[in-house]
Parts: structure tokens; C-alpha cells; sequence
């Protein structure tokens, strides 16, 4: 189990030529390699955005929100809510499924196919990633740091600092949620 730091925003469409330019050569910090594809199998619970189970490679994660930090002004174009979550891994050495294929092939199961590109920068992570559900498509930048390692004012001003080169359409705070939320409107 651990704690992390985290802040995202979801946008309906494919994510901006000018979001795409920026992640790829102004951001700072180091590329983590190639884009992820992947899918990963969400249980939704209705009217619980504390709660984020998920079902990824043939791992179990849960992540309860322990923290609403608030909303942060980043920069003159991000504007979001930072939250806290403990995080626990499950991992399944075996390939096995935590829960059986047949369940998570219904109701209330949701699968998201992702391809996510993440760069690393002074303990902070950060994503842009573009996320596939049923017959539509989003996109979401998030920051996510270990609170082991960085505190909240330290996440605040690295994010403001990863801001500083942005240039593309303003991430406001009513589209910052994490994915409980986010799936709640997408289902």
C-alpha cells in the first residue's frame, strides 16, 4: 500500500495537436519510453467517487480516495482539484484472473482501452493518455506523485513549473475528477 498525490482532467475527443506537441517535446522531465497500449476492466459503483477498482494486466488495484486537497490555480491555463489516494497492488504471478473472465465480461464491468505516453519529472509523473470506452473517445493529462517522496506544496509547484511551457486549450477545474467520476459519466 501507498499514498500518492494526484491530479487529472478528462476531455471528450482526441487530445489537441498543441497538447500532443507540448507533452512530446516542451514538457520537462524525462519520456518513459513508448506509448502503453493497453485495457484495463473498471468496476463501477454508482454514486461512489472515493472508490477505484480496476482490473489491469492481470493485476487487482484499488485506490480509495483519502483526501480532496482542493482546487490549485497551476498556471494561467491549469486550474484542477488534487486529491490523495492509498493505492493497493495486487499482483498475480500466476496469470490468473482475480475475478472470473465471465463476470467481468457484464455489468457493472467497463473496459477502457488506453494508450498512454508518461514522462517523469522531479518525482512527479505525468500522463497524457488517450482512453477509448464503448463508442467514445477521451483524453486525460494527470500528474500523480509517492507522497513518500513529494510533499503537496512541492507536487503544487513542480506541476506549476511542468505548466510553465504549456500552450494548449485550458484545463479548468470542473473537468478535473479522477476516473470513478469520470466513468459515472461515460458508462
Amino acid at each position: 500500500m501507498f499514498t500518492t498525490l494526484e491530479l487529472r482532467w478528462f476531455y471528450r475527443g482526441t487530445s489537441p495537436t498543441e497538447v500532443e506537441q507540448w507533452f512530446s517535446t516542451d514538457c520537462p522531465g524525462e519520456l518513459l519510453g513508448v506509448p502503453e497500449e493497453r485495457e484495463d476492466v473498471y468496476l463501477y459503483v454508482p454514486d461512489c467517487s472515493y472508490l477505484n477498482i480496476k482490473v489491469r494486466q492481470g493485476s487487482l488495484e484499488v485506490k480509495w480516495r483519502k483526501k480532496e486537497l482542493g482546487i490549485r490555480q497551476f498556471s494561467n491555463s491549469w486550474e484542477g482539484n488534487v486529491e490523495t489516494w492509498l493505492k493497493w497492488l495486487c499482483d498475480d504471478p500466476a496469470q490468473e484472473s482475480f475475478i472470473p473472465k465471465t463476470s467481468i465480461e457484464k455489468k457493472p464491468w467497463v473496459r477502457v482501452k488506453k494508450v498512454r505516453s508518461q514522462r517523469h519529472y522531479e518525482g512527479i509523473t505525468c500522463e497524457l493518455t488517450q482512453l477509448y470506452i464503448n463508442t467514445d473517445t477521451w483524453w486525460t493529462v494527470a500528474f500523480e506523485g509517492d507522497v513518500e517522496e513529494v510533499s503537496p506544496d512541492s507536487f503544487d509547484r513542480v506541476v506549476s513549473e511542468m505548466g510553465k511551457t504549456y500552450r494548449g486549450l485550458e484545463l479548468l477545474a470542473d473537468q478535473s475528477y479522477a476516473y470513478p467520476n469520470w466513468i459515472s459519466l461515460v458508462k
